[in-house]
């Protein structure tokens, strides 16, 4: 599943846990959870891990190894394979240990 948009601000949650985001719309209901994706930047490719909310009708992603400032630019986001389901956190240890983890696998996925 690919998806355009222009990167716009988001809440600065990302960035604040050590994982900065980009954020685009989401307009597709039929998708949430967490994805290995690849992020089309020009004519650059960045491995991602992707966050797809349809209730906030946005999709994140914590380009790895990028940083930089993409806001106004459009982007294309391709989710590759779904990692795991979205889920609520306890406290702010537990979620950046998730996104850890998330991260861990998508570097993984992009091994094999």
């Amino acid at each position: 599943m690919r998806y355009k948009g222009i990167v716009q601000k988001g809440e600065m949650r990302g960035g604040a846990l050590g994982f900065p985001t980009i954020n685009i719309p989401l307009n597709d209901k039929s998708v949430s959870g967490i994805f290995a994706a690849q992020v089309l930047v020009d004519e650059n490719i960045y491995l991602a891990a992707a966050y797809a909310n349809p209730s906030r009708k946005i999709l994140e992603a914590h380009m790895l190894d990028f940083s930089g400032d993409l806001y106004g630019k459009e982007i294309e986001i391709e989710l590759l394979e779904k990692i795991r389901d979205d889920e609520k956190f306890a406290d702010e240890a537990s979620l950046k240990t998730a996104i850890a983890s998330d991260i861990a696998k998508v570097r993984e996925y992009r091994k094999n």
